[in-house]
């Protein structure tokens, strides 16, 4: 009976949760929290459920806040269950479980430091940190920009393309006919581009590499903007940011696609 009250309990919350707009597919947290749910059913957090666990947690950085928040949960889980009739029986593989949650937890998802860098031009530092986090990107980026006429900033853009980098990139509608715009390489090329389609600018310049650093500033990807431009760049892995600017690229994304 404690069973069935507490598996129609979680599959009642799973629903409200995918029914909210931060549910459980929209929220990484909700995610780990419901995985944690679903593998103490048996009592024993299996290898599978271990390696699902550890590479949820490595999708991105996590703050100390989060860390906390996913192992007060689990021990809340086992505390539970500790006071169920019949819960003598089934406490050695309970305390199991838990040792292997926190086990993946503090091995796989040590928090990151933070870290920020600044950059300004005219120069090459702009430029500089632009190349560098496209070369440094293994998995996905996320480019909203309002113009990109750098030829070593295309190549990296490319380089990234070809090495197998998932790349999505917003730009404005107007600029793309700009003389010295790539966009229409980054086209014939395959990459998914997108623009905003309206009298206004797409007038952003951020990326986000690989789910875990964010540059954003006035730093547009030309030549002039390194050359002669007084322009800024903020590289930072900020997890608080890196979200909140890609929830943005979300939502301009599906607007404009």
């Amino acid at each position: 009976m404690w069973v069935r009250t507490l598996s129609e309990r979680f599959l009642q919350r799973r629903s409200d949760n995918m029914a909210s707009s931060h549910g459980t597919f929209g929220n990484p947290m909700q995610t780990l929290l419901d995985r944690l749910e679903l593998s103490i059913a048996d009592n024993v957090l299996t290898t599978a459920e271990k390696q699902a666990l550890a590479s949820d947690l490595k999708q991105r950085p996590w703050r100390i806040d989060q860390l906390r928040q996913m192992r007060n949960h689990a021990f809340a889980m086992v505390l539970e269950r500790a006071r169920a009739e019949t819960a003598a029986a089934a406490m050695p593989a309970l305390v199991n479980w838990l040792a292997d949650v926190v086990k993946v937890i503090d091995q796989v998802a040590a928090p990151e430091q933070i870290r920020t860098e600044v950059a300004f031009s005219p120069g090459e530092n702009c430029r500089k940190a632009v190349i560098s986090n496209l070369n440094a990107c293994r998995k996905r980026m996320e480019l909203c920009v309002f113009t990109i006429a750098d030829d070593d900033i295309s190549a990296a853009i490319l380089a990234a393309h070809r090495r197998g980098v998932a790349v999505r990139i917003i730009s404005d509608n107007d600029k793309r006919y700009d003389s010295g715009s790539d966009i229409a390489r980054f086209v014939e090329a395959g990459i998914s581009v997108t623009f905003d389609d309206s009298n206004a600018h797409m007038h952003h310049k951020f990326a986000i590499f690989d789910n875990r650093w964010l540059i954003n500033g006035s730093f547009n990807w030309t030549r002039s903007a390194t050359m002669v431009n007084q322009e800024n760049l903020v590289s930072t892995n900020d997890p608080q940011q890196v979200a909140q600017f890609g929830a943005e690229f979300e939502s301009l994304w599906e607007k404009f696609s």
